[in-house]
Protein backbone atom coordinates (compact mmCIF):
# COMPACT_ATOMS: atom_id res chain seq x y z
CA UNK A 1 0.00 0.00 0.00
CA UNK A 2 1.31 3.36 -0.99
CA UNK A 3 1.07 6.20 1.51
CA UNK A 4 1.39 9.87 0.28
CA UNK A 5 1.77 13.30 1.94
CA UNK A 6 3.00 16.36 0.94
CA UNK A 7 5.24 18.92 2.50
CA UNK A 8 5.41 22.61 3.03
CA UNK A 9 8.66 22.88 1.71
CA UNK A 10 9.18 25.99 -1.05
CA UNK A 11 12.56 25.51 -2.04
CA UNK A 12 12.91 26.29 -6.16
CA UNK A 13 8.84 27.15 -6.26
CA UNK A 14 7.45 29.64 -8.40
CA UNK A 15 4.57 31.03 -6.77
CA UNK A 16 1.62 33.52 -8.32
CA UNK A 17 -0.21 35.77 -5.66
CA UNK A 18 -3.67 36.75 -7.43
CA UNK A 19 -5.25 39.52 -5.24
CA UNK A 20 -8.11 41.40 -5.20
CA UNK A 21 -7.79 44.74 -5.14
CA UNK A 22 -11.41 45.36 -4.12
CA UNK A 23 -11.21 45.51 -0.32
CA UNK A 24 -7.39 45.85 -0.19
CA UNK A 25 -7.53 46.81 3.30
CA UNK A 26 -8.16 43.43 3.88
CA UNK A 27 -6.36 42.11 0.88
CA UNK A 28 -3.31 43.78 1.22
CA UNK A 29 -2.49 41.95 4.56
CA UNK A 30 -3.60 38.62 3.11
CA UNK A 31 -0.57 39.39 0.46
CA UNK A 32 1.77 40.48 3.31
CA UNK A 33 0.59 37.08 5.23
CA UNK A 34 1.17 34.79 2.04
CA UNK A 35 4.32 36.56 1.28
CA UNK A 36 5.87 35.81 4.53
CA UNK A 37 4.57 32.04 4.43
CA UNK A 38 5.93 31.90 0.95
CA UNK A 39 9.32 33.03 1.81
CA UNK A 40 9.41 31.45 5.72
CA UNK A 41 9.29 28.12 3.32
CA UNK A 42 12.29 28.64 1.14
CA UNK A 43 10.68 30.38 -1.76
CA UNK A 44 13.17 33.15 -3.29
CA UNK A 45 11.45 36.21 -3.09
CA UNK A 46 12.06 36.44 -7.11
CA UNK A 47 10.30 33.62 -7.12
CA UNK A 48 7.44 35.23 -6.67
CA UNK A 49 4.79 37.39 -8.69
CA UNK A 50 1.81 38.90 -7.70
CA UNK A 51 -0.83 40.22 -9.79
CA UNK A 52 -4.04 42.86 -8.72
CA UNK A 53 -7.23 41.81 -10.43
CA UNK A 54 -10.10 44.20 -9.94
CA UNK A 55 -12.03 42.01 -7.59
CA UNK A 56 -12.49 38.95 -7.37
CA UNK A 57 -14.94 37.70 -9.79
CA UNK A 58 -11.46 38.31 -11.85
CA UNK A 59 -9.41 36.11 -9.59
CA UNK A 60 -10.20 33.15 -12.32
CA UNK A 61 -9.05 34.07 -15.38
CA UNK A 62 -5.79 36.05 -13.83
CA UNK A 63 -5.21 32.79 -12.18
CA UNK A 64 -5.97 30.56 -15.38
CA UNK A 65 -3.88 32.61 -17.68
CA UNK A 66 -0.89 32.04 -15.27
CA UNK A 67 -1.55 28.78 -14.49
CA UNK A 68 -1.33 27.71 -18.16
CA UNK A 69 1.47 29.91 -18.75
CA UNK A 70 3.96 27.65 -17.73
CA UNK A 71 5.73 30.48 -15.25
CA UNK A 72 4.18 29.02 -11.84
CA UNK A 73 4.03 25.92 -10.00
CA UNK A 74 1.01 27.20 -8.07
CA UNK A 75 -1.68 30.27 -7.61
CA UNK A 76 -2.74 31.53 -4.58
CA UNK A 77 -6.38 33.69 -4.64
CA UNK A 78 -6.47 36.06 -2.16
CA UNK A 79 -9.89 38.79 -1.95
CA UNK A 80 -12.21 39.52 0.44
CA UNK A 81 -16.24 39.47 -0.45
CA UNK A 82 -18.01 41.56 2.72
CA UNK A 83 -21.83 40.76 3.00
CA UNK A 84 -23.42 43.91 2.30
CA UNK A 85 -27.38 44.99 2.38
CA UNK A 86 -28.07 43.05 -0.62
CA UNK A 87 -27.37 39.45 -1.31
CA UNK A 88 -24.35 40.31 -4.27
CA UNK A 89 -21.94 38.65 -2.20
CA UNK A 90 -22.80 35.26 -1.99
CA UNK A 91 -23.20 35.36 -5.93
CA UNK A 92 -19.32 37.13 -6.49
CA UNK A 93 -18.18 34.08 -3.74
CA UNK A 94 -19.36 31.09 -5.01
CA UNK A 95 -18.59 32.19 -8.48
CA UNK A 96 -15.38 33.45 -7.58
CA UNK A 97 -14.37 29.49 -5.57
CA UNK A 98 -15.91 27.58 -8.60
CA UNK A 99 -13.93 29.51 -11.22
CA UNK A 100 -10.89 28.72 -9.29
CA UNK A 101 -11.63 25.38 -8.59
CA UNK A 102 -11.65 24.96 -11.65
CA UNK A 103 -8.66 26.64 -12.99
CA UNK A 104 -7.23 23.43 -10.58
CA UNK A 105 -8.72 21.09 -11.94
CA UNK A 106 -8.78 22.25 -15.82
CA UNK A 107 -4.61 23.17 -15.57
CA UNK A 108 -3.72 20.45 -12.75
CA UNK A 109 -1.32 23.60 -11.10
CA UNK A 110 -2.61 23.74 -7.93
CA UNK A 111 -5.07 27.01 -6.63
CA UNK A 112 -5.24 27.62 -3.50
CA UNK A 113 -8.12 29.70 -1.86
CA UNK A 114 -8.03 32.16 0.59
CA UNK A 115 -10.79 34.21 -0.95
CA UNK A 116 -12.79 35.39 2.53
CA UNK A 117 -16.28 35.31 2.92
CA UNK A 118 -17.10 37.35 5.85
CA UNK A 119 -20.16 38.87 7.29
CA UNK A 120 -17.92 41.93 8.63
CA UNK A 121 -15.04 43.83 8.04
CA UNK A 122 -14.15 43.25 11.56
CA UNK A 123 -14.05 39.46 10.85
CA UNK A 124 -12.04 39.79 7.17
CA UNK A 125 -9.60 42.11 9.26
CA UNK A 126 -9.48 39.01 12.12
CA UNK A 127 -8.71 36.62 9.38
CA UNK A 128 -6.31 38.90 7.78
CA UNK A 129 -3.63 39.43 10.80
CA UNK A 130 -5.44 39.36 13.80
CA UNK A 131 -7.32 36.94 16.15
CA UNK A 132 -8.10 34.03 13.80
CA UNK A 133 -4.32 34.45 12.30
CA UNK A 134 -3.71 35.65 8.62
CA UNK A 135 -6.03 33.01 5.75
CA UNK A 136 -3.43 34.36 3.13
CA UNK A 137 0.24 32.75 5.42
CA UNK A 138 -2.10 29.65 5.36
CA UNK A 139 -2.76 29.40 1.84
CA UNK A 140 0.44 29.66 0.91
CA UNK A 141 1.52 26.83 3.13
CA UNK A 142 -1.30 24.62 1.33
CA UNK A 143 0.01 25.61 -2.44
CA UNK A 144 3.47 24.98 -1.27
CA UNK A 145 1.86 21.51 0.15
CA UNK A 146 0.01 20.70 -2.83
CA UNK A 147 2.51 20.98 -5.43
CA UNK A 148 4.83 18.77 -3.37
CA UNK A 149 2.16 16.36 -3.07
CA UNK A 150 1.38 16.49 -6.89
CA UNK A 151 4.81 15.90 -7.40
CA UNK A 152 4.57 12.60 -5.43
CA UNK A 153 1.34 11.21 -7.28
CA UNK A 154 1.25 9.25 -10.05
CA UNK A 155 1.01 11.18 -13.45
CA UNK A 156 -1.96 10.45 -15.65
CA UNK A 157 -1.76 7.27 -17.92
CA UNK A 158 1.72 6.26 -16.06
Amino acid sequence: MATYTGHVRGEGMRVALVCARFNDLVTERLVAGARDGLVRHGVDEASITVVWAPGAVELPLVAQRLATSGTVDAVVALGAVIRGDTDHHNHVGGQCAAGLQRVALDTGVPVAFAVLTTDTLDQALERAGAKAGNKGYEAAETALEMVDLLRQLPKAGA
